[in-house]
Order: structure tokens, then C-alpha cells, then sequence
């Protein structure tokens, strides 16, 4: 890890990265791309060690409160978190200024922080986004080998949801001739729905290779699954987004068990519902989307 000073902390859009770079080790993690210029090791994380201060300057700052979203290129809670409690001290903020919370994690850590959660849950909204990929824990930990398996990150949308904070899963990325069987998608879809998740992302049902992450990616199926590279290659060549090769059926199953379970499955309304705050200290009740929207 490295300590940088940084110049700002809250994106246009409210977002934040406390942590550049991440040691969780997934084979296929687009935040590897080029594109997105990182000039150090991807595992050698940079930490915007100032990120609380200038978190509660932008609060303070803000006319109208609003969600604020942190685990999107990076997650808030890598191994450095224990020690450092940065996404912990940014937590105590959002708490204390009165703003929702929308967060992205595959890891067990963010139990840690549940008392902040259920209070930002109690004053505003905290939305806790989960991302699960492989039912399988033999393949989960070739794919995801640095981060709790999937059975933990089931176990913790469990307990979230016994605390009444809403849960969002992203299934994705499902990778081609890999974890992409009916076996694998009604596994997770199972669990989704036992755990009473409120939606369920998949941005279609594949996965996206770009500079950077394509190469690693490709060196972990050398390694862990040999010659499946050049099948990927015969089928993909350099195409950006790689559906798999039952796209249309999977996410037909997806959207007919999503109905039946009363799981919200249209990504646009996820992010409506993630990015709208809502004040239930002032009494706001919920939208008829609110109501309803699981089920529309």
C-alpha cells in the first residue's frame, strides 16, 4: 500500500473511492483496465488517507442531502480496512450529517460496521449491495480467491436482512463456459430469495474484457483452466462485451424467478432506488415506487 493526499473525495455524482487498487484478487475485476489510467501496481493499493476529512468538508458544503455510493471501482472494505477503519470513520460521517448510504462490497468485513449501517438505515437509507457470482465454493475460490466465499456473503445478506437493511445482489460477471450454467444462476437465485434481497443487477449475463484486465484474465485461465483461453479467443476475439452462449434463455430464467420472488430485476429502477435519499427523521414516507417497485 501507498498513502496519497488526495484533492477531492465525492465524484458529480456523489460517489467515492477511499482505496485505488484492491487485494481480493478476482480474475476477471475490470477496475484492472488501462482506461482508468492507474499508475501503480494493482495490488499495491493507494490509500486517500485524508478521504475522511475532506468527505465531511463536502458534507458540510452540500445544501441538500443526498445518498452518497462508495464501493464502484474499488471496495471499502479490503483487507487494509481493518487496520486503517478509513470506510468506517466516512461511515461515522454519513451517520452523523444525516445522509443515505449505498454501498458495494464482496466482503464480510462490513459486518463490522453494522451498527452504522442500521443507523444511517434509521435516519436515511443504507443500501448494501453484494456481489455474488459463483454458487459453486471449489470454483468461487479459483475466481474470488482472496475474498470470503459465497456461502460467508450469503450468511451476511442474512443477517442484513434481519437488521431491515435492503440488500441489492450483483450477479455478475458470469463468465462463458465457466460458472455460466442453469445450475449456477438458480443456486444464487435461490439463496437471493431466501435472503429477501430487494433487487438483483446483472447488466445482461456475461462479462467485459478490456487492456489490462483482458490479459490477466486470460493468465488465470492458463492457469486454472487450460486452453479455455483460445476457446474465448476463437469465440470473442478482442469484443468488448462477451455474453454467454445462453444469454437469452439465462436471463429469462433470471426475470421469471426475480417476478415470482418479488425481486426488483430492471436495472433502471435500481439505480433510481439506490440514488434516491430519503429523510425518515423529517417523516418522509415511502415513495408508491418504494412500496411497490419489488414487484413492478
Amino acid at each position: 500500500m501507498h498513502e496519497v493526499e488526495a484533492k477531492g473525495i465525492l465524484s458529480a455524482q456523489n460517489g467515492m473511492n477511499i482505496y485505488r487498487g484492491c487485494t481480493h484478487g478476482c480474475i476477471y475485476c475490470d477496475s484492472r483496465s488501462t482506461c482508468y489510467q492507474m499508475k501503480h501496481a494493482f495490488e499495491d493499493v493507494e490509500v486517500k488517507i485524508n478521504a475522511p476529512m475532506l468527505l465531511e468538508q463536502a458534507l458540510r458544503r452540500k445544501k441538500k442531502k443526498c445518498m452518497i455510493s462508495t464501493g464502484a471501482m474499488s471496495d471499502p472494505y479490503l483487507h487494509l480496512e481493518t487496520q486503517l477503519r478509513l470506510t468506517r470513520r466516512c461511515l461515522e460521517l454519513i451517520d452523523q450529517y444525516g445522509y443515505g448510504l449505498s454501498i458495494l462490497t464482496k466482503s464480510d468485513r462490513i459486518l463490522r460496521d453494522l451498527d452504522l449501517l442500521k443507523s444511517i438505515n434509521r435516519k436515511a437509507k443504507c443500501v448494501v449491495q453484494m456481489t455474488l457470482t459463483t454458487y459453486d465454493e471449489k470454483l468461487c475460490r479459483i475466481l474470488e480467491p482472496h475474498v470470503c466465499a459465497t456461502s460467508r456473503r450469503i450468511e451476511v445478506l442474512n443477517i442484513l436482512k434481519e437488521a431491515g437493511i435492503p440488500t441489492i445482489v450483483w450477479m455478475t460477471p458470469i463468465l462463458p463456459f465457466i460458472n455460466d450454467t442453469e445450475e449456477n444462476i438458480r443456486g444464487l437465485l435461490k439463496e437471493c430469495r431466501m435472503a429477501g434481497v430487494y433487487g438483483l443487477l446483472t447488466f445482461g449475463i456475461g462479462v467485459t474484457l478490456r487492456d489490462g484486465d483482458r490479459q490477466y484474465f486470460y493468465q488465470k485461465l492458463d492457469e486454472h483452466f487450460p486452453g479455455l483461453k483460445e476457446r474465448y479467443i476463437k469465440v470473442y476475439g478482442n469484443a468488448y462485451e462477451l455474453p454467454v452462449p445462453k444469454e437469452k434463455e439465462l436471463k429469462k430464467l433470471v426475470r421469471q424467478e426475480c417476478e415470482k420472488a418479488g425481486i426488483q430485476w430492471r436495472t433502471k429502477e435500481l439505480f433510481a432506488y439506490m440514488h434516491r435519499f430519503e429523510d425518515r427523521q423529517a417523516g418522509e414516507q415511502l415513495t408508491l415506487f418504494d412500496i411497490s417497485g419489488k414487484n413492478s
